[in-house]
């Protein structure tokens, strides 16, 4: 695996858990749908963690919403996958993808730009004038591949796309079929068992181009929340990281009271709330958790090549500026206010280094 991953700045999860994957292959024996690679007991505890057979935790977030999720996948429905920005819906459908069919590279991402050809299938145009249309000049684009071979596609921000594209997905997901008309009979492709779609949608982008009722009744909704136990995302933090900070070639764990400090004023920011009840200005920005780990991942990146090598509460106020404030000039007004109005009644040493670093913004 390692061989494998050398020189990657982001392996696909079947990748970076191939260990983990063939191992639970082998130890399973459980009931499994048609063209799965595991069982969806298998699939529970890869992204859920199974300590008795050191499988990590992937994915924070209740066992129910998993298990529905599953069901979806294995039924003539596809999946999407709704929430906040940063909710991790990306990461689920990739580990649902990589433990469903072995593969979680057969993405489209979804924007303005996206095509049908980019969805189902283009064409080599030299091959195409030269040969005319056949196997040999025909380009397969992720949902053909995904029906030929019975996996698990992901569409990215399904919203972002124009709605007639979107609607390009109803006889597929209705009939399980996708018509080539320049093959003939031959270009008729019946979608192969395993094969289903999980597409994701961020509340903020789903009025762009809002799916049609019929898109919709071919797709199980499920909601992902922000996670709601401080613990439990500190812990989530300190990991990934760790893990971006090992792949930057920093051999660090960012400190516990560094931790509790960023992850703390995001949450605070993001919900509106203090600690102890008081009312906070949120930020327009999204402060999400994936937000918190870049954030992390540039304090540690920072103390190690431009620091002293240790990592402080100070430094995240030089890492956050960035990520809390963007195109909005008021949220900078809002974040200092935070920081006289909140932390500064903090007397811990670790919020009072926080405070005391509010000029660097």
């Amino acid at each position: 695996m390692k061989k494998k991953q050398a020189g990657l700045q982001r392996a696909p999860a079947e990748l970076h858990f191939k260990d983990e994957l063939a191992r639970l292959a082998a130890e399973d024996t459980g009931p499994r749908p048609p063209g799965w690679k595991l069982s969806p007991r298998a699939v529970r505890a890869f992204v859920l963690g199974d300590p008795a057979r050191d499988i990590k935790p992937k994915f924070v977030g209740h066992s129910a919403v998993i298990d529905r999720a599953m069901v979806s996948l294995a039924t003539s429905r596809g999946l999407l996958l709704i929430g906040e920005p940063g909710t991790a819906k990306s990461w689920l459908s990739e580990l649902l993808a990589a433990a469903i069919s072995g593969q979680s590279t057969l993405t489209v991402q979804g924007s303005a730009a996206t095509s049908e050809d980019q969805i189902k299938h283009s064409w080599n145009y030299a091959l195409l004038l030269a040969e005319g249309p056949g196997e040999r000049a025909l380009v397969p684009g992720p949902v053909l591949t995904g029906m030929r071979d019975g996996k698990i596609v992901r569409f990215e921000e399904i919203t972002r796309c124009p709605a007639e594209v979107q609607d390009g997905l109803l006889s597929i997901l209705s009939d399980r079929v996708l018509t080539i008309p320049e093959l003939g009979e031959q270009g008729v492709v019946f979608a192969r068992e395993g094969f289903n779609i999980i597409a994701t949608a961020n509340t903020r982008d789903r009025g762009v181009n809002e799916m049609s009722a019929a898109l919709k009744r071919r797709f199980n909704f499920e909601t992902l929340f922000p996670i709601g136990d401080l613990a439990a995302e500190i812990e989530l933090v300190r990991r990934e990281s760790s893990r971006l900070l090992d792949a930057s070639g920093v051999k660090m764990t960012l400190p516990e009271p560094v931790l509790e400090v960023l992850v703390t004023t995001f949450r605070e920011l993001r919900t509106g709330v203090s600690g102890d009840g008081q009312p906070v200005e949120r930020l327009s920005t999204v402060l999400s958790t994936a937000e918190a780990v870049s954030v992390a991942h540039a304090v540690g990146v920072r103390a190690a090549f431009l620091g002293d090598g240790a990592a402080h509460p100070g430094d995240v106020i030089d890492c956050l500026a960035g990520a809390a404030v963007k195109d909005n000039a008021e949220d900078l007004e809002k974040l200092r206010r935070y920081l006289e109005t909140v932390v500064s009644k903090r007397k811990a040493p670790h919020w009072a280094a926080l405070h005391a670093a509010r000029s660097r913004l």
